[in-house]
């Protein structure tokens, strides 16, 4: 009779535990000629287009792939980003290269301490929509629903994490 309860209770013990400690699925790259090893998210679909969150041993880029017409941007474009339980927005400006293809980035430095605001952010807070805004001034709306929400904070948690072993 003990040899089962004990057993009944590890098992109501360890079962959330396990849940916790959810596996990191991250994708290995290594770039064929500067054989650097690179960290990525892969896409992760929201309304509005799509958040990548990559990784080497100086950056970590969000890179914000979006939908739709108004598709240009520049160093001077922005994004809102509003998080749940802040009432303030996050700005922040592109800081890729000019393009016409939809592509958004917010760029890191990769380092062993803690990191930025806006990354922190990103990693413990969830995201409810962003605005961005391009060369044509015309604001584009992101909304990421509950499930992305959740995915997005638990993927930029783990490659931050794991982009500290990529650091030389």
């Amino acid at each position: 009779m003990r040899v089962v309860t004990f057993l009944t209770l590890s098992f109501f013990f360890l079962v959330p535990m396990a849940t916790m400690a959810q596996e990191c699925k991250l994708i290995r790259e290594t770039d064929p000629y500067t054989k650097q090893t690179k960290l990525t998210t892969g896409f992760v679909h929201v309304d509005g287009g799509s958040i990548s969150i990559d990784a080497d041993s100086k950056e970590i880029i969000v890179l914000f792939s979006l939908d739709g017409p108004e598709k240009c941007f520049d160093d001077n474009s922005t994004a809102e980003v509003y998080f749940e339980g802040l009432k303030s927005k996050t700005l922040s400006r592109n800081q890729g290269t000019m393009n016409c293809e939809g592509l958004f980035q917010f760029v890191f430095r990769n380092s062993n301490s803690n990191p930025t605001t806006m990354l922190q952010r990103i990693m413990t807070k969830k995201m409810t929509h962003i605005i961005f805004t391009g060369n044509g001034k015309k604001p584009v709306t992101v909304t990421i629903g509950p499930a992305e929400q959740e995915s997005l904070m638990a993927l930029a948690t783990c490659l931050v994490n794991e982009a500290k072993t990529l650091i030389k």
